[in-house]
C-alpha cells in the first residue's frame, strides 16, 4: 500500500483558533487552583497520588475526633 501524501500549507487548521487563547500570567498575579502542599521526599514515597494522601489524612481526622484528648493533670 502506498501512503497518500496530502498537501499541507504552513498554516494552522481552522479548529486551532489562537485568538481565543488567553495569555498565561506569570508570578504572584497568576491564577491559583487551590492550595499546594509539598510533601517531604520520604513521605511522598509512601503515597502514590493525592487521593491516597487525602484518604490517609481523613482517616487520621476521624480517629482523632473519636478519641477524647489524653489530658494528664499534674498536681
Amino acid at each position: 500500500m502506498k501512503k497518500v501524501e496530502t498537501e499541507m500549507d504552513d498554516e494552522l487548521r481552522p479548529e486551532y483558533d489562537l485568538k481565543k487563547l488567553k495569555v498565561r500570567k506569570l508570578g504572584p498575579g497568576r491564577k491559583r487552583f487551590g492550595d499546594v502542599v509539598r510533601l517531604e521526599p520520604d513521605v511522598a514515597e509512601v503515597f502514590p497520588n493525592a487521593d491516597s494522601v487525602n484518604e490517609a489524612l481523613r482517616s487520621l481526622i476521624r480517629v482523632s475526633k473519636d478519641k477524647p484528648p489524653n489530658i494528664r493533670r499534674t498536681t
